[in-house]
This record gives structure tokens, C-alpha cells and sequence, in this order.
């Protein structure tokens, strides 16, 4: 066998391998990627959903793009109902609105756990404390609820937190083409604030809060410091100097 011919067997191989990982999860980081979780309720049932994500948005020179949208998509235990849901991209924050943190479903009805995806979306969807948005799907779509709506049966995170895991994602889920619930648990397990490690119904400490995101508002399409008269007075020159 000639040295040509072993290159090209090679590189099918190596196409074949590509392509089995690419199944279970995804292209990392051309465009997108994809993967599979399972998911443990409250009441110790379990579903395994698919996750996706791409990337793009507003980033520094040399660092990868954030997570542009992200979507969630299951089937409704004992229904066969799809349902989805997709954070989308938002242009005042460059950025998705939403990491995702919890699904559960109580009588026929799911209901999702998400927090703000940084301090600009914490700021533009209220400042929750704690610091959730929750998500009720009415049958027809999905409805944005308080924390006191949400089912006390509900106290587990049980999503993966993927804050830039998704090497950690694809090895748990290279034997069974998904990640399993315990390893959902064991990925989370490096996350050490309280919010993560189970569903948080108390309000943090109001300095807890101030030291995660100061308080902002959104003055002529720039997230600015509350009563910060030197950010407006600039946002204003630069933009009558686009004019």
C-alpha cells in the first residue's frame, strides 16, 4: 500500500470519527452547537431534552464570540407534546437574554427557570431578586411569571449551567449520545453560589446584589450608571457627532 493511499484511508477515518462526534454534539464552535441532557423532575421521573446554541454578537478583537440564541426543545411527559423554547438575541445587550437553569413540570405543565444572561439583561428584565425569570407555558405559549407563582415542589437546578462547558458536555455524553442527569449534577457541582445549587426563593442581600450588577438604565440605546450624568453627556456628544 502506498504512502498516498494510507493518507487517504487516514483521513476518512479521521472524517468518520469527526462525523460520530458531531451527532452527539454538535460542530464546537463553527456557527453552533448541539447536545442532549436528561433531565431529573421533582417528582423522580426523567426527560431527555435537546439543547442548541449559536454564537455571535458583540465581542472584543480576539475573543470568542457570546452565545447569540439559545434553544430548549422536549417532548411533555405523557402528552407527546412538543414544546420549545428559545432565548432569543438581544440587540441592546449583544448578546442572548437568558442562561438557562431549571425545567420542571407539574401536572401536565412545564415551567422553566432562567436567569439574566449578564448585568445588562439583569438590568433590562427588572433586577429579580433572587435572580430568576421564570416561565410558565400556558398551551400555547410561554408566560413570564414571579417567583412566588412558581410550584414550592420545585427546589433543583436541574439543567446544565453552560457558562462555556461544552467540552465537559461531550465527554459526558459520548457513551450514551446524551449527558445523563448525575452528570448534569456533577458539571453543575463547580458552581458554588447559592442560586445554582438549588432554586433560591429568599431575596439575596441587597448589597449581594449591588456587588453583582450596579443599578442601570437604558438612556438613548446605551445601557448607562443610574443618574450618571458624565455617561449621558457623552453618549449625547457621540451622537451628534453621527448626525
Amino acid at each position: 500500500m502506498n504512502k498516498s493511499t494510507i493518507g487517504f484511508l487516514t483521513t476518512l477515518i479521521a472524517m468518520a470519527t469527526l462525523g460520530a462526534s458531531m451527532n452527539a454534539f454538535g460542530f464546537l464552535g463553527l456557527g453552533g452547537t448541539s447536545w442532549k441532557e436528561e433531565v431529573l423532575l421533582h417528582d423522580g421521573g426523567k426527560i431527555v431534552v435537546k439543547r442548541s446554541q449559536t454564537y455571535g454578537g458583540r465581542h472584543e478583537i480576539g475573543q470568542s464570540p457570546p452565545v447569540k440564541e439559545h434553544t430548549i426543545r422536549f417532548e411533555l411527559p405523557g402528552t407527546g407534546k412538543k414544546i420549545e423554547w428559545t432565548s432569543e438575541y438581544g440587540e441592546d445587550l449583544g448578546r442572548t437574554s437568558f442562561n438557562l437553569l431549571a425545567l420542571h413540570v407539574l401536572a401536565g405543565t412545564p415551567y422553566l427557570v432562567a436567569e439574566p444572561n449578564l448585568c445588562l439583561s439583569y438590568n433590562k428584565y427588572g433586577r429579580p431578586n433572587p435572580p430568576y425569570v421564570i416561565f410558565k407555558h400556558d398551551g400555547t405559549a410561554w408566560q413570564r411569571l414571579k417567583i412566588s407563582e412558581l410550584p414550592l415542589e420545585f427546589k433543583t437546578i436541574n439543567l446544565i449551567v453552560n457558562n462555556g462547558r461544552e467540552e465537559d458536555i461531550a465527554k459526558a455524553a459520548e457513551k450514551l449520545g446524551y449527558v445523563p442527569a448525575t452528570d448534569v449534577a456533577k458539571i453543575n457541582s463547580s458552581l458554588t453560589q447559592a442560586q445554582y445549587s438549588s432554586i433560591v426563593r429568599e431575596a439575596l442581600p441587597a448589597e449581594r446584589i449591588i456587588e453583582m450588577c450596579g443599578d442601570m438604565v437604558l438612556y438613548r440605546g446605551h445601557w448607562i450608571m443610574r443618574d450618571s450624568e458624565p455617561a449621558k453627556w457623552r453618549i449625547d456628544r457621540l451622537l451628534d457627532q453621527k448626525k
